[in-house]
């Protein structure tokens, strides 16, 4: 019976170390995403115009391979509106004109406040009264009627 057990147990080896090790453990969360195969393409377009809060702006990109453009404008509080106009490529890089439209109108200063009024010290301490002290209410004795 020993012999056996010992066969059996050799086997078992030989048959194990010849078998590739085990995968890793994929996670719960799921495969990771894959890698892009290729440049990127898009184009993608917003704007904003909130007349409660007076945001004002707008934003355009194209994008086909390495090569970019696109424009981005807002409204200054001055009046004006700022427009970037811009490129991306491998030879010039990042390239941007800036332009602004309309004129840039200020208010008029607010008028100067008066000065505070001076230092006035607290009324006379002698009308100063102190809270009256309360004394403890007596303790009614008992005694009994013989």
């Amino acid at each position: 019976m020993i012999a056996f057990a010992a066969i059996f147990v050799a086997l078992i080896s030989c048959v194990t170390a010849d078998a590739p090790p085990p995968a890793p453990a994929q996670a719960a969360y799921g495969a990771a995403a894959a890698e892009p195969v290729g440049p990127a393409v898009y184009a993608y377009n917003y704007a904003v115009a909130d007349d409660y809060s007076g945001a004002n702006f707008k934003v355009g990109e194209n994008r086909d391979g390495y090569a970019t453009s696109g424009s981005y404008s807002v409204h200054l509080p001055d009046g004006r509106v700022q427009t970037v106009t811009y490129t991306v490529n491998a030879d010039a890089g990042y390239v941007a004109e800036v332009t602004y439209t309309g004129e840039a109108t200020y208010p008029p200063a607010p008028a100067p406040k008066p000065a505070p009024a001076a230092y006035q010290p607290a009324p006379n301490q002698a009308a100063y009264k102190p809270a009256p002290q309360y004394k403890p209410v007596p303790q009614a004795v008992y005694k009994p009627s013989a």
